[in-house]
């Protein structure tokens, strides 16, 4: 009688099998870096490819040779930066400065603030118009009218021409296949970027001032609105296409008439993240100049006046909630038709509304001066009580805060550190390299392994490595916190949509934000750049938990139900082994969202690759900037495209995809 086989047992062993032999080179190489060459361990400095030369003589040759012999490309963008310089004007005399030459005052603050609500009131209900015009009323009645009001303007004419820009990108890629072929790695890297990366170019080209920040951000929020346009053009059920052709569509009857409004969603939505990408750069873009809330922020953060940053702060968070509310609900709303036989008044109820609005708000200037300008002896501030508050944590809670920033430097940062600054170049590329041939073949392979090759040949190995190491210890604390935290919310229909509105809030802060309370507790340096971006970038893991695990099949969970499962075993068994590739997607994010914040904590004292990236700033490098940038964005993209790949695998061996 023949021995029976386990059936499923080498594939089982084969699976176990794979990713131990996907770091085996690596871990070969890491172990053994002490008998490997220097050669292996870094790139020597004559290997170094002279990247930033090469990219200096290229910005060289734009800024100073004449194109066709007429201008340079510096002129030309600046003759574009004049060009913002009018829509800005018009904008912000209408908000704040008014048109002193024509005898014009500005809007009252009433009339803006009424304006909103009834914005508000019109896209979805009475409680985003009177959130709307509550969070416009705060920044008058706290004195942040004025610095409000030029950054509002900013992102009112960024974002009409950051998404018309985006849009046509978006058309053309859809349209032109040799153009998307183009286009979408191009966008892949700029939304990798850092953000000062786009700074260094700008103060190049246009110089420093408002208009260069103006451009900073158009530049910054186009990519968003072109990858939703294609990916909103692209789900266009055929049916809805075919529907068009048989009702004798030329292509441009499609386009507009069909295909655009069957976008509208997706279209919506890239307006959305086009509004918040605007005022998330509108803040960091006062490094070059741009007045507003941002430049008041980063003056009082240099300061060291944690009271006045933080009321300048709540103003941009209660901004960006209102402007994400508004464009949400507009996304949302759907067309309503009417009778013909209606009333005016019952056609156009918000616009009458509106009008009166402005009527009563200038009945009410013209009575008092409050109702145009609110006046500085009742203007309200928060600052003392902040002031106090970090005094009493300081006062009551510096030693323990001391200790565990201590703590935190020696048995932890540290020792990650000095491990992650021990890794040979060679043995990174080696992971990597596996790792994609493992997922995608070759052509990933050789994708991924020339990532980490530019970064190494670039000559900014070690930085990188500090980089690694703190983005890799706060998603590792992301996870620990964020998987549990998202577990529990997924639980119920009300916790989800708790978990959901936390993170819709806290995604719309600009990251500038968070480094205000990190500074409160642990001052400067490596533990309150890890609390920034930990708080920054758990947002993604806890949304993608939620998700994930709400969104297994209830076929299957039935299934565990009726096979006798316990709530922990549907859990560990059954809900997260499915939910899992959407998991990985939102440690995806949360890596990304990391590299993104540890440039910016560079702001508070770390020695890695965004300290680099300000030195570029400030000396006005535009070639080490952009390299840095793509250093910092190839780290990105190394992750993301393992990643991705691995999830899709995954749902494709789950039935899932």
């Amino acid at each position: 009688m023949e021995r029976p086989t386990k059936v499923g047992a080498p594939g089982a062993l084969a699976r176990a099998a794979k990713p131990a032999l996907t770091v085996l080179p690596f871990l070969i190489l890491f172990l053994c870096a002490s008998l490997l060459p220097d050669w292996m361990m870094k790139v020597p400095q004559a290997w170094t490819v002279p990247f930033i030369d090469w990219t200096n003589a290229v910005i060289d040759h734009l800024r100073e040779d004449a194109l066709f012999g007429l201008f340079s490309f510096r002129d030309f963008t600046r003759w574009i930066a004049e060009l913002i310089t009018w829509p800005l004007a018009l904008v912000e005399g209408l908000l704040v400065s008014g048109f002193p030459d024509f005898g014009i005052p500005a809007m009252p603050w009433v009339m803006t603030a009424g304006l909103c609500g009834v914005l508000g009131w019109a896209l979805r209900d009475w409680r985003l118009g009177t959130l709307a015009a509550g969070c416009v009323a705060y920044m008058a009645i706290f004195g942040k009218w004025e610095l409000s009001m030029i950054t509002l303007s900013v992102v009112l004419v960024a974002a009409p021409i950051a998404g018309s820009i985006g849009f046509l990108l978006g058309i053309m890629a859809v349209k032109k296949p040799w153009f998307e072929a183009v286009i979408v790695p191009l966008l892949n890297v700029l939304q990798s970027l850092p953000h000062f990366s786009y700074l260094i170019p700008i103060a190049v080209f246009i110089g420093v001032g408002h208009k260069a920040g103006t451009i900073a951000t158009i530049i910054f929020a186009i990519p968003p609105m072109a990858r939703l346009t294609i990916l909103g053009l692209k789900g266009i059920a055929e049916e809805i296409r075919e529907a068009g052709k048989m009702a004798g569509c030329t292509r441009f009857q499609m386009l507009w008439m069909v295909e655009i409004p069957a976008a509208r969603q997706a279209l919506l939505v890239g307006v959305n993240q086009v509004i918040m990408q605007c005022l998330a750069m509108v803040v960091i873009a006062s490094f070059v100049g741009a007045r507003g809330l941002g430049h008041d922020l980063l003056f009082r953060l240099q300061s060291l006046k944690i009271g006045q940053a933080l009321e300048s702060g709540v103003a941009i968070v209660l901004m960006a909630i209102v402007l994400d509310q508004l464009s949400r609900a507009a996304a949302e709303k759907q067309p309503s038709h009417l009778a013909d036989n209606v009333s005016w008044l019952a056609r156009f109820p918000f616009l009458s509304a509106a009008i009166a609005v402005c009527g009563v708000s200038l009945l009410l200037s013209a009575i008092t001066p409050y109702a145009s300008v609110w006046p500085d002896e009742l203007t309200l501030s928060t600052a003392p009580l902040w002031d106090g508050l970090v005094d009493w944590i300081t006062l009551y809670f510096f030693d323990p805060l001391q200790y565990f920033r201590d703590a935190m430097l020696l048995y932890v940062l540290i020792p990650v550190r000095g491990l992650f600054q021990q890794i040979p170049w060679t043995a990174m590329v080696a992971l990597v390299a596996v790792a994609g041939w493992s997922l995608g073949g070759v052509r990933l392979a050789l994708v991924v392994s020339g990532f980490v090759l530019f970064i190494a040949f670039a000559g900014f190995w070690e930085r990188s490595l500090i980089t690694a190491y703190m983005v890799a210890v706060a998603v590792m604390l992301c996870v620990l916190i964020g998987l549990p935290v998202g577990i529990w919310a997924s639980k119920t229909d009300r916790r989800a949509k708790m978990a959901k509105l936390w993170c819709d809030t806290f995604q719309t802060f600009p990251s500038f934000i968070y480094l205000i309370p990190v500074i409160m507790l642990f001052k400067v340096g490596d533990v309150a750049a890890i609390s920034a971006i930990i708080i920054y970038a758990m947002i993604p893991i806890i949304r993608y938990t939620v998700f994930g695990l709400r969104n297994v099949p209830q076929d299957i969970v039935e299934a565990g139900i009726t096979s006798g499962c316990t709530e922990r075993q549907l859990l560990w068994n059954i809900r997260l082994p499915l939910a899992f590739p959407e998991i990985m997607l939102g440690i995806n994010q949360t890596i990304m969202f990391a590299l993104f914040m540890v440039i910016i904590a560079a702001f508070i004292g770390t020695k890695d690759i965004g300290q680099e990236i300000f030195r570029a700033l400030t000396f006005n490098d535009a070639g080490k900037g952009l390299v840095l940038g793509l250093c910092v964005a190839f780290m990105g993209l190394t992750a993301d495209k393992l990643i991705t790949a691995w999830s899709a695998e995954r749902k494709s061996r789950l039935g899932l995809a």
